[in-house]
C-alpha cells in the first residue's frame, strides 16, 4: 500500500505563528489533513486526546513546555511518529530528541520540499510497520520475537515498548541476522533518505534499540562493526 493515496493528519506543534499559518496552507495544498497548536501544553493535550495522527511536526523552544518534554510525556503511551522541528546549528538538540525516541529531525530554515519528503518517507514507514506488508512471517532469532502484522517485539517473552523506526531497525537486522547491515542500507530502507556525513540518526535509533532490549537481559544481541553498521548476534557467545 502506498500512503501517498490516502489523507494524512498531521498535528503541528510550534509557537512561530507565521510558520504554522505557512506550514498549514503549504500541506493543506498538498492534501494533508492539519491541525496546528501553538504551544507545549495544547500540543500534547492535543496529541494525547485520542484523535488520530499519522504524523506530528515538534518545535523544540515553546512556551509553558518545550518539546524535549512533549516528546518525553508522549512517549509514555504513545508511539504516533515524531518529526522534530531543531532551531539551532549544533547537534544537541537533534541528539537529544533522537535519544528520547523522535523518528527524525529537520532543521529550520528548511525547504518545503524536503520537509514533505521527510513526512512521506516516515508515514510510509510506519504504515510499513503498521500493516506487516503482505502477509509477512514473524520472526524469532536469539530469544527476541518480532511479529510484523501485529506490531509486537518480545525479548524472553517481555514485550518491548518501541517506536517505529526502532522496530523496523530491529526487523531488518533480524532479516539479515549473522550478517552485517550498513548504516548506509538502514538510512535508505528505514529512514528513506541517504547517510549524510556526520549523521548519527542511525546510531541513536540502535542505541535506544539496545537500551530497551538491556532493561530485559544482558548478553549482547547487537554487535557494533565498526565503521560498517550492525549485525543481529544469533546464539549466545
Amino acid at each position: 500500500m502506498n500512503s501517498d493515496f490516502h489523507l494524512q493528519s498531521i498535528l503541528v506543534i510550534d509557537d512561530d505563528l507565521e510558520l504554522t499559518e505557512m506550514l498549514s496552507t503549504y500541506l493543506s495544498g498538498m492534501g494533508y489533513k492539519v491541525q496546528v497548536r501553538n504551544d507545549g501544553e495544547d500540543g500534547l493535550s492535543e496529541a494525547v486526546s485520542g484523535r488520530h495522527y499519522d504524523l506530528i511536526l515538534l518545535d523544540v523552544m515553546m512556551p509553558k513546555m518545550d518539546g524535549f518534554d512533549v516528546l518525553k510525556k508522549l512517549r509514555a503511551s504513545h508511539s504516533t511518529p515524531v518529526l522534530m522541528l531543531t532551531a539551532r546549528g549544533d547537534d544537541y538538540d537533534r541528539i537529544l530528541g533522537l535519544e528520547m525516541g523522535a523518528d527524525d529531525y529537520l532543521p529550520k530554515p528548511f525547504n518545503h520540499r524536503e520537509l514533505v519528503a521527510r513526512i512521506k518517507a516516515i508515514v510510509r514507514r510506519h504504515n510499513l510497520s503498521s500493516t506487516g506488508g503482505a502477509v509477512e512471517q514473524d520472526l524469532f532469532v536469539n530469544g527476541i520475537f518480532l511479529s510484523p502484522s501485529s506490531q509486537l517485539a518480545k525479548v524472553d517473552d517481555v514485550e518491548l515498548t518501541l517506536t517505529t523506526t526502532e522496530f523496523l531497525i530491529l526487523r531488518l537486522l533480524m532479516l539479515n541476522a549473522a550478517q552485517r547491515v550498513t548504516k548506509e542500507e538502514i538510512s535508505l530502507k528505514i529512514l528513506g533518505k541517504p547517510l549524510q556525513a556526520f549523521d548519527r540518526s542511525i546510531d541513536m535509533h540502535v542505541s535506544n534499540l539496545r537500551k530497551k532490549i538491556g532493561a530485559v537481559v544482558v548478553d549482547e544481541k547487537i554487535k557494533t562493526i565498526r565503521g560498517v553498521g550492525y549485525m543481529l548476534i544469533v546464539g549466545s557467545h
